[in-house]
């Protein structure tokens, strides 16, 4: 079947009499068992629950995989990934990752003797120099957030084969409708649901597929003992907001390239971070490997004053720290989702103090530009936004 069947076209709940077209909240944190000396399919809930199955089993059909599991949140299944290693391995991370997970790297796994370290993957050579015998997993995103670099998948994939590492693939940007790492060569793909997965900023999850089934155990078995797992109504929650995953993201897409050249465009805007744009550098690489650029991008405008003025004026955009929504949204990355980054880490980023980041929603692409243009054009001009702000806070 094509994506958009099989987004739709599953058993909702297997073995159910009733035959439920939309999977039902199995709300309970145990189950009753037949007899005293064994457990049936079901025991506790932090164990497994008929809810979160059909979901995880959903997950893993559409990125390819075997097994499927579904977290608390996206930084839980980040954390569930590092609970592979052993005190005294090292991740080998690309230079442009999440705030959040920096923070995981290197503030909380240090006190564990596991060390992260950060390099460009997009130069190869220097990549693989970094690697040690005591690397034993490799961590990106591509299209990386917030930059929307494109980190070429097949090769890192072979670089972590042939060092005996496993890579992990950061794939919220995308999703498994634009791209799957898994045939790509990766181990490991990850998702913050809480982006495309869901859909609607309504709930907060994290996934992890994989292909290989010993690695499955291994996840398995984290997921239980960590007692991170998915509650129930969220995993109903993300069930229905997975529906409509590709006709979300093919408007989201549409606008999104429509904002991009916009952008590329106005005379404000110093540059534009989108792999959709035909003269971007690394739009050969990520339409070799997706089947698609997203609908989250980026712009500097010379000025912190600036891009801050243009946050702020915007009516169609809202200021979140988030991405995925079917609303439009927009940030500061330096200020608000990466401002978590460790200084040591900080300093050997790149990222402009300047930088917007637009998540594009789904709605109409004339306004979307017209509320940009709005927001530039005020923001050129400081004293009416002087004024305007002081009109606001009356």
């Amino acid at each position: 079947m094509k994506f958009a069947s099989r987004l739709v076209s599953f058993d909702p709940a297997p073995g159910d009499r009733y035959r439920p077209v939309a999977t039902p909240i199995y709300q309970t944190a145990t189950f009753e068992q037949e007899c005293a000396d064994g457990f049936g399919e079901y025991d506790y809930s932090r164990s497994g629950n008929p809810t979160r199955t059909v979901l995880e089993k959903h997950l893993a059909t559409l990125e390819n995989g075997t097994r499927g599991f579904c977290f608390s949140s996206g930084m839980a299944a980040i954390a569930a990934v590092t609970r592979l290693l052993r005190s005294g391995d090292e991740i080998l991370a690309d230079s442009d990752l999440y705030g959040g997970t920096c923070r995981l790297f290197t503030r909380v796994l240090e006190r564990t003797g596991i060390t992260a370290r950060y390099a460009d993957a997009r130069d190869l050579d220097n990549f693989e120099r970094k690697i040690t015998p005591r690397t034993k997993l490799i961590y990106v995103e591509s299209p990386t957030n917030p930059l929307l670099r494109v980190l070429d998948l097949r090769r890192l994939a072979a670089l972590a084969q042939a060092y005996g590492a496993l890579l992990c693939v950061d794939n919220s940007t995308m999703s498994p409708y634009l791209q799957n790492p898994l045939d790509l060569g990766a181990g490991i793909v990850l998702h913050s649901a809480t982006k495309y997965l869901g859909g609607h900023h309504d709930v907060t999850a994290g996934v992890v597929v994989v292909s290989d089934k010993a690695l499955g155990e291994q996840f398995g078995f984290v997921q239980n003992a960590d007692g991170t797992a998915l509650g129930p109504f969220d995993c109903f929650l993300l069930l229905r907001g997975l529906k409509t995953l590709k006709l979300r993201l093919d408007c989201q897409q549409r606008n999104a390239k429509a904002v991009a050249r916009f952008l590329n465009e106005h005379r404000s805007v110093q540059q534009v971070y989108y792999p959709g744009l035909a003269d971007s550098p690394d739009y050969k690489l990520q339409h070799e490997q997706a089947r698609g650029a997203g609908a989250v991008l980026s712009f500097t405008t010379g000025s912190l004053e600036t891009s801050k003025a243009i946050a702020e004026s915007t009516n169609l955009f809202r200021i979140t720290v988030s991405f995925g929504c079917v609303s439009s949204s927009i940030s500061l990355p330096g200020n608000m989702s990466h401002a978590s980054l460790p200084p040591e880490v900080a300093a050997q980023r790149d990222l402009p103090r300047d930088l917007v980041r637009l998540s594009i929603g789904i709605e109409d692409d004339c306004d979307l530009i017209e509320d940009l243009d709005r927001a530039l054009r005020l923001a050129s001009l400081p004293s009416l936004f002087a004024e305007k702000s002081v009109a606001v806070g009356m």
